[in-house]
């Protein structure tokens, strides 16, 4: 039987229409061999406090708490990001994850949105680095991570592309440039992912999405349709190459990893999300 495991790439802010427009040959690629649906759904507010918090850890932010970027209110105890959950129910698996944008790693007050409980965990600055930069840096160490260990679940974030609209307040020819350098990312990570030694032995999910959509002019936060609008991409040979359904949210990536991964849904948990286009 081969070995699950499981890659869940995050790129910030990407609408998916957009996304749909530019040239990403290696998304395209993922999509063509598993599902991709540009129709799924964040939750609101759609910022990124709430949405990485909501795909992450899997559940909506009146269980999380956090609603704004200022992760007031967290309450990751009780309900746990998908790394570290993995951790409490299968410790002997080796979690890895990385971030450019620092919260998600790393809080001066109550618990990051990522816990110190993942075996490696690389917090990186995207402000102080510049986005593009930080981005490749965390491309790097996970491939290196990939090479020269044996990690079961991994999470990498893009922050690049949110940054870059924000910057120029649109959703114009900067954006779609780095939405295309987060498709060459990608890459890396997918190549890295395939040239194991053990990849014949392994099952492995790549997982990607992103926290929420945006306007044309760069902003998000609402509760419009391109803001809550995202894109999610499952692909593997246990991903069922359909059309994936309707009803598709952004809290659905957490337990369709943690469901791969063969780690039983507990009800207490009281996850909302849901495994989506994988054979169980």
């Amino acid at each position: 039987m081969l070995t699950p495991k499981v890659l869940v790439i995050g790129i910030d802010g990407i609408r998916p229409d957009v996304l749909m427009d530019v040239h990403t040959p290696h998304i395209d690629r993922l999509a063509a061999e598993g599902i991709l649906t540009n129709q799924a759904m964040t939750g609101y507010p759609s910022v990124s406090g709430p949405g990485w918090s909501s795909m992450l850890n899997g559940v909506w932010p009146d269980k999380h708490g956090v609603t704004d970027n200022s992760f007031d209110g967290e309450r990751y105890n009780d309900f746990p990001d998908f790394l570290t959950r993995i951790e409490q129910i299968r410790p002997e698996l080796e979690t890895f994850a990385v971030a450019d944008w620092a919260p998600l790693g790393y809080s001066d007050q109550g618990s990051p949105t990522i816990s110190d409980a993942v075996d490696v965990k690389h917090v990186l600055d995207g402000y102080e680095l510049g986005w593009a930069e930080a981005d490749a840096k965390s491309v790097q160490l996970a491939v290196e991570q990939l090479e020269t260990s044996n990690p079961d679940a991994l999470f990498v974030y893009l922050g690049n592309p949110d940054e870059i609209s924000h910057e120029h307040s649109s959703i114009g020819s900067e954006y779609r440039d780095a939405i295309a350098l987060a498709d060459e990312h990608v890459g890396v990570l997918v190549k890295a992912v395939r040239d194991r030694v053990t990849y014949p032995e392994e099952d492995w999910l790549i997982l990607s999405s992103t926290d929420h959509g945006r306007r044309s002019d760069g902003g998000h936060g609402g509760n419009s349709e391109e803001e809550r609008t995202i894109y999610f991409l499952a692909n593997g040979p246990s991903v069922i190459a359909t059309t994936p359904p309707d009803s598709t949210y952004i809290v659905d990536v957490a337990v369709t990893a943690l469901t791969h991964l063969r780690i039983q849904i507990d009800p207490s948990w009281r996850l909302d999300g849901k495994p989506v286009g994988i054979l169980r």
